[in-house]
């Protein structure tokens, strides 16, 4: 139990680092007039601050060789992250923080069901059952709740 409560509570710090991100970024696209210009500062300093950290832990710059292995869709998940960039600096300002992340891990409930039944992209495949579904469930009447 203790061996998880500093790996939960980066989690839940991870999780408030997100909504303050999504407001800082609403700030900036009203500051700049622009969500994508708020979007590309956005990644121009996550890139920064990881390309610092790259160098930080040394981490040698991979090769071509095993870049070439990986399956192309891998490649994909900025492009995910763009997305989310992009809605979070449109939709937070319309719906509120609460609303937006509130509809947010409901999604990403809904998805890593159906990832886990089907055990989709390489993850062990781990069946949908009822305390899966009731979780759901009070999530989507949390975000009622939350919206209302």
């Amino acid at each position: 139990m203790l061996a998880l409560a500093i790996p939960a509570l980066l989690a839940v710090l991870a999780g408030a680092g997100l909504v303050l991100q999504q407001i800082l970024n609403a700030n900036l696209r009203a500051g700049l007039a622009s969500a994508s210009w708020a979007g590309f500062a956005s990644y121009a300093v996550g890139l920064t601050c990881m390309a610092l950290l790259a160098g930080a832990l040394r981490d040698p710059v991979p090769a071509a060789s095993v870049a070439g292995r990986i399956p192309w869709w891998t490649w994909s998940g900025g492009l995910f992250g763009a997305l989310f960039i992009g809605l979070a600096i449109l939709l937070v300002p319309k719906l509120g923080a609460a609303t937006f992340f509130a509809l947010l891990v409901t999604g990403q409930m809904l998805a890593s069901i159906v990832f886990d039944q089907f055990g989709l992209l390489g993850l062990a495949q781990r069946s949908v059952d009822l305390p899966r579904l009731i979780g759901v469930g009070l999530l989507i009447g949390g975000v009622v709740l939350i919206r209302r």
